[in-house]
């Protein structure tokens, strides 16, 4: 009898073969951050949008955060959406639907973080909208300049793709201050 693999086919063997492993992918992930994605990552629309949001939240206190972020999930989950549209709606997360866009096959998600871990922009709803308690800003703002996480390989639920993610520090260019953090799905396929 002879077998056939599809694509997909075959990257479900390379899932299965690495998932109980260290991301094996890792090394190419990390290089297309240091090759492509600094480019855009490093946009002053980014930084600077970040930074407004810092001196916005400079005093936030943690009874806050959580009530932003109760809201936040309360919008998914079919309540009132105001705080995602609000931030839907700015001008960075226009620019990230336009790179998630201009690297469709390669990109699941893009989300920006302040230092708070609070959500800045993005180009698709995230489930929260405080990133501070996971390892994707803990292990990149909180670790400072140069910090890069790459996850484990994990399946979408929503497309069924595998994907990545990595999640990197972003620092203002000129002072060299860790002042944010951001994650980008990066799909396997796509890779």
């Amino acid at each position: 009898m002879k077998y056939t693999f599809t694509p997909i086919a075959s990257v479900c063997l390379v899932f299965l073969s690495y998932s109980a492993q260290a991301n094996e992918f890792a090394p190419e992930i990390k290089a297309h951050l240091e090759d492509t994605a600094m480019a855009w990552i490093n946009n002053p629309m980014i930084i600077d949008a970040i930074k407004a949001q810092n001196r916005k939240h400079i005093n936030i206190s943690n009874a806050e955060i959580d009530a932003l972020d109760k809201e936040w999930r309360a919008g998914v989950n079919g309540g009132d959406t105001s705080l995602i549209d609000s931030v839907l709606s700015r001008p960075v997360s226009s620019y990230l639907e336009g790179v998630k866009a201009e690297h469709e096959d390669l990109y699941t998600e893009i989300f920006i973080m302040d230092n708070k871990g609070l959500n800045v922009g993005q180009s698709d709803i995230t489930s929260d909208y405080w990133q501070g308690d996971e390892a994707k800003w803990q292990k990149t703002y909180s670790m400072g300049p140069g910090a890069v996480n790459i996850g484990e390989l994990e399946e979408d639920e929503s497309t069924g793709a595998f994907q990545s993610q990595l999640n990197s520090t972003i620092v203002d260019p000129n002072t060299g201050a860790a002042i944010g953090a951001i994650t980008i799905g990066i799909s396997l396929d796509g890779l």
